[in-house]
């Protein structure tokens, strides 16, 4: 049996619309699913605002007596791109950015360079952020690589409290500022994340080979029954019908 162009292309859209109505339905259920799970999570919860306060730290004041421009620039030890005056842990200091990109931090008052950051050092900054109480003394931990949870500035120091979001607080080590918190609600958010955008091992990429793939089915599931639409569409079926009686009642 010979099969005409007309109904060659019925049935290979009817095929092909099937077949992808079975893969590109059950992503959509995931994207779904994912989207209404991360639209039912208040932002604020997910990054974490009501574990810590990220203003913790007073202002600044015209009366704590700062050292000169130039005894700053003498005391970073290289050329400076950038010199931002700040508070660290209630102590004026300065955040000098070097040209080759590296941190350095000074006293505000004295120009004197400050040492690194150890895990004591962060763990005060972490613990005069957090807004929990009753938490045991939280651990500390150092971050030397980046991971699907923290993606900030390395390396780093990761305080874990032992609450009931297993709160994590996350503070560079050449800078001393909080750069991320990490709660059992971003992580669930994360996760779903990952799904949403196919993405399921590093959870930020937008344009993986299945991303691709699925959008580029679903454009050919969307022509695919468009053709069937058109080809079954009711108005047409009935006009072909009434012009096969009138046909057969002049013969």
């Amino acid at each position: 049996m010979v099969l005409s162009p007309r109904l060659r292309l019925h049935l290979g859209a009817s095929k092909i619309h099937r077949w992808l109505a079975l893969l590109i339905g059950a992503q959509a259920i995931v994207w779904f699913t994912s989207g209404l799970v991360m639209s039912l999570l208040p932002i604020d919860t997910v990054h974490g605002d009501h574990r810590i306060e990220r203003n913790a730290e007073p202002a600044l004041s015209s009366t704590q007596g700062f050292a000169p421009l130039p005894a700053l620039l003498a005391s970073a030890g290289a050329p400076v791109r950038q010199l931002q005056h700040r508070m660290l842990l209630g102590r004026p200091i300065v955040e000098a950015q070097l040209v080759d990109g590296h941190i350095r931090l000074l006293d505000a008052r004295t120009a004197a360079p400050l040492p690194p950051l150890d895990a004591r050092v962060a763990r005060t900054i972490a613990q005069k952020a957090y807004r929990g109480v009753g938490v045991p003394a939280p651990t500390i931990e150092r971050v030397e690589r980046a991971s699907t949870e923290y993606r900030g500035a390395l390396p780093a120091w990761r305080v874990t409290f032992a609450d009931d979001d297993a709160t994590r607080i996350y503070v560079a080590a050449d800078t001393g500022r909080l750069t991320s918190v990490r709660t059992g609600t971003w992580r669930l958010y994360d996760f779903f994340w990952g799904l949403h955008i196919m993405d399921w091992t590093e959870h930020e990429r937008f344009n993986t080979p299945w991303l691709n793939a699925f959008a580029a089915g679903g454009l050919v599931f969307a022509v695919s029954g468009a053709i069937l639409l058109f080809m079954r569409w009711p108005r047409r079926a009935r006009r072909k019908a009434g012009g096969h009686i009138s046909r057969q009642g002049v013969a």
